[in-house]
């Protein structure tokens, strides 16, 4: 449960995404309030279903856009900046590794590059 005037504060979903807007939008509320573990689990996840979107191949690419607008928005404690900038480098080289498994080298190459350039952020 999340109450309007998170989303008034954080904003909604990014529209502009074809997917993983989710993610976008739990990173930018994230990195203003606390969100916490609960150990205990409180529902069932049942996926992969032939209808759901996450199944599908290439959807790091709108995490790592979500990653680089948060990294470029300055709403992050250094802390924060760190931690997201590793898990962006991480998330290029493995989907700029993957590009370059299918043939698609220019993508493999621009994610490799914005890998290597995570250090420069």
């Amino acid at each position: 449960m999340i109450r309007r005037s998170l989303f008034e504060k954080t904003g909604m979903f990014d529209e502009t995404l074809p997917a993983c807007e989710d993610y976008d939008m739990w990173l930018r509320i994230s990195c203003s309030y606390p969100v916490y573990l609960i150990d205990t689990p409180q529902i069932i996840k049942r996926g992969g279903h032939s209808d759901q979107l996450s199944i599908s191949s290439g959807l790091d690419r709108y995490r790592i856009q979500s990653l680089k607008k948060i990294i470029e928005s300055n709403l992050l404690t250094d802390e924060q900046e760190k931690a997201a900038i590793k898990v962006m480098k991480e998330k290029c080289t493995i989907y700029g590794n993957g590009c370059l498994k299918r043939g698609r080298k220019e993508k493999a190459l621009y994610y490799n590059d914005l890998a290597g350039s995570c250090l420069g952020y």
